[in-house]
């Protein structure tokens, strides 16, 4: 359904955070650097297909998305109905690692509607050729561990910044994050009446229109995120 392995990150390749001399150096607290390491660490795990409790996590997806389909096998046909490339979904993870599994799974268990209708495409006038689902979940993952600025010992840029004192308050403000995305760029395909061929624009609207609220002044918790709203279990 998909075309080549580099339309995994292949928009944010190519672009980089601007970086402000204001965020190069500011004090973190214990539990927001704690937090912050914790994430980073989750960043730097690969996804090994051999792993049991990688294997576990797929499977675990797979229930969670078609409850009442048996699982041929962790290399089957059926992983294009939930929008993998090809049949053997860990090669998509090469483009991010285990998180992106990880916050596909915390989106199905915590926002279960919203997974589905996302899924699924239950809502509004859709496109003849959809985005497939589990692929732009890995690039909506990709692009927050970008726009974060997360692979820096520090973020260096304001929604970054913001995002750690909610991190401080939340420790799943990554994932919610994550779900927050995944509904806001589905909100963009639609308004912006896309089709295949302009996900990396809806990618990179939505990139543009997280950033905003990040760095709004009274966001200090990841519910005071004006786009917290669009997701419902």
């Amino acid at each position: 359904m998909v075309g080549s392995r580099s339309w995994i990150g292949g928009l944010f390749n190519r672009s980089s955070n601007k970086r402000n001399e204001k965020f190069l150096d500011y004090p973190l607290s214990p539990i927001q650097e704690q937090r912050l390491q914790k994430l980073q660490e989750r960043l730097q795990t690969p996804f090994d297909e051999t792993h049991p409790n990688h294997q576990e996590a797929l499977k675990a997806l797979w229930h969670i998305a078609f409850p009442n389909v048996a699982l041929k096998g962790l290399i089957s046909e059926q992983w294009k109905e939930m929008g993998w490339q090809g049949p053997n979904p860990s090669t998509d993870f090469r483009g991010c690692g285990f998180i992106s599994l990880e916050n596909l799974l915390f989106f199905g268990r915590t926002y279960p509607a919203s997974f589905r209708r996302l899924l699924f495409k239950q809502d509004g006038k859709r496109a003849t050729w959809e985005y497939p689902f589990a692929v732009a979940g890995i690039n909506v993952s990709f692009m927050l561990i970008q726009m974060l600025d997360l692979y820096s010992a520090k973020p260096k840029n304001l929604p970054g910044f913001n995002f750690l004192k909610i991190l401080g308050e939340d420790e799943n403000a990554f994932d919610v994050l994550y779900c927050i995305a995944f509904e806001m760029m589905d909100a963009q395909w639609l308004a912006m009446h896309a089709s295949y061929m302009e996900f990396n624009e809806v990618l990179q609207a939505t990139r543009t229109q997280l950033q905003r609220e990040l760095s709004l002044d009274d966001v200090h918790r990841i519910q005071d995120l004006p786009a917290y709203n669009l997701l419902y279990q």
